[in-house]
């Protein structure tokens, strides 16, 4: 088999199948960008030509993936931080022309340069603990104008940074200030003119909502589903952050490909997920950065076999977060997920949860060839550790 690259010498975490997928004495090769073999190096076929690399045992996991980010945002909130510490509540500050609101004030004032150099940092950070993959959602501007400059900022992020970018179009974030008691006017928006101009313009992979006391109702987010389906575009969900609104349900009756928080998710949301294929994605700097106090129901989840994805969720507002590793151990001690359910739901089912699963989250024959390289004794220590990065290679489609 000819190859353009081969990694000898390693232990991988392929996250095939199930579990981890371990293989002691392990070898990946790439050709033409795509992963030709990923096993045991005594089952490897005849490889012929590229450059061989030595790993010294090093540990190789799949691309890591932020399958839930609000990358693109201008200005600050650091305020909001400072009234929460003093004891306003989220909804509190949201309600009094904070939050959202004013991030989007923020966002429409910045030019899409702008936007594109602000965003870059945060990218950057999650790139060097090894994120090949990473989903940026627009939801800032809530404007047609705005939100697809938003898009277009978010897409040339993977212009600038070797990495892929999935969109997704969330103009159904918050009420901007010019509909104010007009919810359904400004859905009237979203669905007639913004997310045909986004399906037109090519510029999102899905479309997500806000379905919540202080979003919009089930019956609004059923509407942006219904135009977002018939523009071909597939759907996901923040549901159940602060109430049960079972938005959950809703998204899993449209073949969501994941619902987003799930803090107040009820047995009936978990039973429409299990049922749909959709993905849980928790987020635990969310929890941890608003003080919630109550926890997605992950044990009923693990019990109905609903994938379980992780991710920063980085955000202005509520988890301001550009650490996929801490992420993952945020995940474990605040949810107690398993150091297997931490790492798949940072690559496999975080590739599940974009509609990535053919192509990235598992290091196997015929998907990209997005590799994290790690300086570790085992996969556990990529969740034990704050504020270490043992990240030694990062490669993406093969280089």
């Amino acid at each position: 088999m000819q190859v353009d690259r081969i990694w000898t010498n390693a232990r991988l975490a392929t996250l095939a199948g199930d579990g981890l997928g371990i293989v002691e004495d392990g070898v990946v090769a790439c050709a033409d960008g795509r992963i030709a073999y990923a096993g045991p190096a005594a089952g490897a076929p005849g490889l012929d030509g590229g450059e061989r690399i030595d790993c010294a045992g090093r540990w190789i996991t799949p691309g890591l993936i932020d399958s839930h980010t609000h990358l693109i945002w201008a200005g600050d909130r650091a305020h909001e931080f400072e009234l929460r510490l003093a004891g306003a509540s989220y909804e509190e500050i949201a309600r009094a022309g904070g939050g959202i609101v004013s991030t989007m004030a923020a966002t429409r004032a910045a030019g899409e340069d702008a936007l594109v150099a602000g965003a870059l940092p945060r990218l950057d950070a999650l790139m060097a603990e090894g994120v090949t993959t990473v989903e940026v959602k627009s939801g800032y501007g809530l404007s047609p104008e705005h939100e697809l400059k938003s898009l277009r900022a978010a897409r040339r992020l993977g212009q600038a940074r070797d990495v892929t970018v999935r969109t997704t179009f969330l103009g159904a974030h918050a009420l901007p200030p010019e509909f104010a008691g007009d919810a359904d006017g400004y859905i009237d928006l979203v669905c007639g003119e913004m997310i045909p101009a986004v399906a037109a313009a090519g510029l999102a992979d899905a479309v997500d909502a806000f379905c919540e006391g202080i979003g919009f109702t089930a019956e609004q987010t059923r509407r942006v589903f219904e135009a977002a389906r018939a523009h071909g575009l597939p759907v996901k969900l923040h549901a159940e952050q602060l109430s049960n609104l079972h938005g959950a349900e809703l998204a899993a009756s449209f073949g969501a490909l994941s619902a987003d928080h799930l803090e107040h998710l009820d047995d009936a949301g978990v039973a429409a997920m299990a049922r749909a294929g959709t993905v849980a994605t928790l987020l635990p700097g969310a929890y941890y950065f608003t003080r919630e106090t109550r926890l997605p129901p992950v044990e009923a989840l693990r019990a109905a076999g609903v994938p379980m994805a992780l991710a920063t969720d980085c955000n202005p507002g509520t988890s301001p977060l550009t650490s996929i590793l801490l992420t993952m151990n945020m995940g474990a001690t605040l949810f107690r997920l398993t150091v297997e359910e931490c790492l798949a739901g940072v690559t496999r089912e975080a590739a599940r949860a974009l509609g990535m699963a053919a192509e990235v989250g598992t290091l196997e024959a015929g998907k990209r060839c997005d590799l994290a390289i790690w300086d570790i004794e085992r996969p556990a220590e990529l969740v034990y550790r704050m504020g270490f990065n043992p990240l030694h290679a990062r490669i993406r489609r093969g280089r």
